[in-house]
């Protein structure tokens, strides 16, 4: 799984009219036995949300993991975009009969979690720790 196993991808977005940043994402992945841990840092949104997708999607593909720890410890917004993204990788993941796991969830999004069902699909831990101790009892 060469390059995957740690590595850093930093999404910029402009808004086309001048240079000035407008958000900014950076995503680590980092190879953990059978699991893929993915860290996102920054804002999860519209402008981010088809770069994170298309790049998790070609880590799982890539590797051998099994398993997904999706850490949010960093993350400072999400919109309905990045609550796709998710569910789409939950999909992709189960489908090859693994277990997603999300952690770090601060309040703001874990409120986005409760009002969409989300939470209700999706396992959530408090830290990427114990994220990765349940995965490692599930495997």
């Amino acid at each position: 799984m060469a390059g995957i196993n740690k590595g850093k991808i930093e999404v910029i977005v402009h808004d086309g009219r001048s240079e000035l940043l407008t958000m900014s994402l950076q995503i680590e992945f980092e190879q953990r036995r059978r699991a893929l841990i993915v860290r996102l840092q920054g804002e999860l949104d519209h402008h981010t949300a088809d770069m994170v997708k298309t790049r998790m999607e070609e880590a799982i593909a890539k590797g051998d993991a099994r398993n997904l720890v999706l850490s949010l410890r960093d993350l400072s917004f999400m919109d309905s975009s990045g609550l796709g993204v998710i569910l789409g990788r939950y999909k992709q993941i189960t489908g090859r009969g693994g277990k997603m796991i999300v952690c770090d969830v601060n309040p703001s999004i874990y409120r986005l979690f409760e009002l969409s069902g989300l939470f209700k699909i999706v396992a959530i831990e408090d830290n990427e720790r114990k994220a990765i101790s349940s995965l490692e009892v599930a495997l």
